[in-house]
């Protein structure tokens, strides 16, 4: 080969590697950048997020079994909740946690009114689910005067 084709070859070879040293630096930056631009939001969603608010007590309830509204009636639903709670703005939660306590019975009744209607297919699902846990804290709501469940929490949840 001749002097002046290896000092060509040389010069083109020379003129990529600054190319890409020039992309990578670029494309490093870019990533930087974007990396810090997504530390920022996470941090601005961070300083938002409202402090946990406080739980409440927890009452827990025995275990229901109940036969389920399906045809044949062959499957039965086996359930455990723990209620959790809250006294409203005139109710100290000590209060209303003996509400609670005193109106057991009611609440069980409302709760064995309500678990019987529900067929495999409402309750199978965790959409199911969770409208069960709201159909169930607004009946159980609905006996309290001065205290309120914020939240029920199924410790069991068994279909056979």
């Amino acid at each position: 080969m001749s002097n002046k084709l290896v000092t060509i070859l040389v010069g083109v070879l020379f003129v990529l590697v600054l190319a890409l040293g020039g992309g990578m630096f670029m494309v490093w930056t870019k990533l930087s950048a974007l990396s810090a631009a997504a530390t920022k939001v996470e941090d601005d969603k961070a300083a938002e997020k409202p402090k946990s608010e406080q739980m409440g007590k927890v009452v827990a309830l025995d275990t229901f079994v109940v036969n389920l509204a399906d045809p044949g009636g062959n499957r039965y639903l086996r359930i455990t909740m723990d209620l959790e709670v809250v006294g409203d703005k005139k109710t100290e939660d000590k209060k209303a946690e003996e509400e609670v306590t005193r109106r057991v019975p009611q609440m069980r009744d409302a709760i064995l009114m309500i678990l019987p209607t529900k067929r495999y297919a409402d309750i199978s699902t965790t959409d199911g689910k969770t409208a069960l846990r709201e159909e169930l804290t607004a009946a159980v709501n609905g006996l309290l005067t001065g205290a309120r469940i914020a939240r029920i929490y199924f410790k069991e949840f068994v279909i056979q």
